[in-house]
């Protein structure tokens, strides 16, 4: 089980590198369309969903709060102030370095841990339950939110660029 926590944020540390790529996507598209590339941060796809910064500032603290509280480990902190592309660059930077930093041993006992938020009013979850049930599809939720953000406002990414390099090898 270590290793399946290990590779799962393995996984999300590669996806918030494609989202330092479609920042800088999002940068060439708005630099090309003279417009400011900071005006994404606010661009959200319905009228009740959380904007462009938000999304990213959630995916981003899913994966480092998922990790800290699997682990113990304390998380970075990030004041959800960002108001460029570049902050949110770093923001994204900072949370690669933390999520890079463990090892299959950091998530020993993950499973069984009780995990617990305020905004549960006292209710709690297994690591194994809160890592399967909230961290994965709530890192996945919003990180889709910013593709198809992006997306809808034209800048040109596809798939390739949402799955970043595959681990594909030829036969032998």
């Amino acid at each position: 089980m270590r290793r399946m926590y290990l590779e799962m944020f393995h996984q999300m540390n590669k996806q918030l590198g494609q989202v330092d790529a479609w920042l800088a996507a999002t940068v060439t598209f708005a630099e090309a369309k003279k417009v400011d590339p900071n005006v994404f941060l606010a661009f959200r796809l319905a009228v009740d969903q959380f904007g462009f910064a938000r999304q990213i500032q959630i995916a981003c603290d899913t994966a480092k709060l998922g990790a800290s509280r699997l682990t113990g480990k304390d998380a970075p902190s990030h004041t959800d102030t960002e108001a460029t592309i570049a902050e949110l660059q770093a923001r994204v930077a900072s949370v690669r370095s933390y999520l890079g930093d463990f090892t299959a041993a950091d998530f020993a006992d993950t499973a069984t841990r009780v995990i617990s938020q305020p905004r549960w009013e006292g209710k709690t979850m297994t690591g194994a339950d809160y890592f399967m049930e909230h961290v994965v599809p709530n890192f996945f939720f919003h990180l889709s939110h910013v593709y198809a953000i992006l997306r809808h406002y034209g800048v040109p990414l596809g798939k390739r660029d949402y799955l970043g390099a595959l681990t594909q090898k030829l036969p032998a």
